[in-house]
């Protein structure tokens, strides 16, 4: 144990002279980090400014006016009136509307079986989401005018006299669906930016240790140190348990440093500091195998550059680290062959309030699952590779 701990120490003081890799490991992830957290810090909150023209004047249009300034939306729409069509275009060609609503001309009126233009809605390339809205908020208000119009139609034809339509018009145009779909997700908390960059940018570059532990390994091959210290009373297996702790404990720093300092200096928030340590724990040991790997299928130097290289990108590229892979797409399912998209599946997870093992259980075993099949694969190359 010795033994083991003293190469750990020799190769962490090595790292620890490296001043890139120290910029690269410690400080990047967490500059980066910071710019993300600064540059969303003014979007947290989804806002829509919805401008309404409303030329019909009547209680239809009103009530469209009323829906859209309703307190199940007061926190999320703001409404603006404009006189015409042709404000209304310019407030969103500018920016300053979201989208806008135009009420026709005899809206209304087609409550008691007229006729009327179809309500529009102008949106921009700009603002996709707020126009979404504008549009589910205007299509379930026609779908209910246009169930108030059946029933006007439905009076009438069972002998309604024709001067109570106006007045039967205005009560339908009060009442609402009987039936109606109410969206109720999950009692979870919202996904801060920063709780899922930086845990993904200090994965990001924590893999390119990787790069680092096969280049000083071939490093020390080249000039003689693996061997003399072979040579001594340590053996082979000391060796690479020593190599592997170093760059177990230096992954491990790396994640760690940039949790806290997201969670300190940039408010990023977990629901389960045990899960973050454990998911930390999982991306250091899958580093430490992905390194072993490397190093069994290299042969020099510059081809552990090269694959190192080759390694960390598509992990990274795979993994969502800089995409949030969500919903049921390709990408999400490319991320399940990857120990960085496991861990931050379960830091999503525990960003967005889940703890214990619903939040950390699935993907801590899939980064094993991931290790130990890069484990196999590498303990097959060192045999194929060792001299009959």
């Amino acid at each position: 144990m010795r033994v083991l701990l003293a190469i750990a120490a020799k190769d962490l003081r090595q790292r620890l002279r490296d001043r890139s890799a120290l910029v690269i490991v410690f400080l990047a992830p967490v500059l980066i980090s910071g710019l993300m957290a600064m540059a969303f810090s003014d979007n947290t909150e989804f806002r829509a400014e919805i401008g309404v023209v409303d030329l019909d004047r009547g209680t239809a249009g009103d009530g469209l006016t009323e829906v859209l300034k309703s307190p199940e939306l007061s926190g999320t729409v703001r409404v603006h009136p404009y006189g015409d069509e042709t404000a209304a275009r310019r407030a969103v060609d500018a920016g300053r509307a979201h989208a806008a609503i135009i009420v026709p001309e005899g809206f209304t009126e087609a409550l008691s079986g007229g006729t009327a233009q179809p309500v529009t809605v102008l949106d921009s390339v700009d603002f996709g989401l707020q126009a979404q809205l504008a549009r589910a908020v205007t299509e379930s208000y026609v779908a209910q005018v246009n169930a108030d119009r059946l029933s006007v139609a439905t009076a009438v034809a069972a002998g309604v006299p024709h001067q109570d339509v106006p007045e039967l018009a205005a009560k339908a145009a009060l009442l609402k669906l009987p039936e109606q779909v109410r969206a109720q997700g999950l009692a979870d908390d919202p996904l801060k930016v920063i709780s899922y960059f930086g845990p993904s940018m200090g994965m990001f570059f924590v893999l390119f240790c990787v790069g680092f532990g096969a280049r000083g390994y071939f490093i020390e091959q080249q000039q003689g140190t693996l061997d003399r210290i072979a040579a001594a009373p340590v053996g082979r297996g000391a060796l690479l348990l020593g190599k592997s702790l170093s760059t177990f404990v230096y992954s491990l720093a790396g994640l760690v440093t940039v949790s806290l300092v997201s969670w300190l200096a940039f408010g990023a928030r977990w629901a389960d500091p045990v899960g973050v340590a454990a998911l930390s724990v999982g991306m250091a040991v899958s580093v430490v195998c992905l390194t072993a790997f490397v190093i069994a299928l290299a042969r020099t130097e510059r081809q552990a550059e090269g694959l190192a290289s080759i390694v960390v990108f598509a992990l990274v590229l795979l993994g969502g680290n800089f995409v949030f892979a969500s919903g049921t797409s390709l990408m999400r399912r490319l991320t399940l062959f990857t120990p960085n998209g496991w861990a931050l599946r379960g830091f999503t997870d525990l960003g967005t309030g889940i703890r214990g093992w619903a939040a950390v259980g699935a993907p801590l075993l899939g980064i094993a699952a991931f290790s130990a099949a890069v484990a196999a694969v590498t303990a097959l190359l060192l045999r194929l590779r060792r001299p009959a």
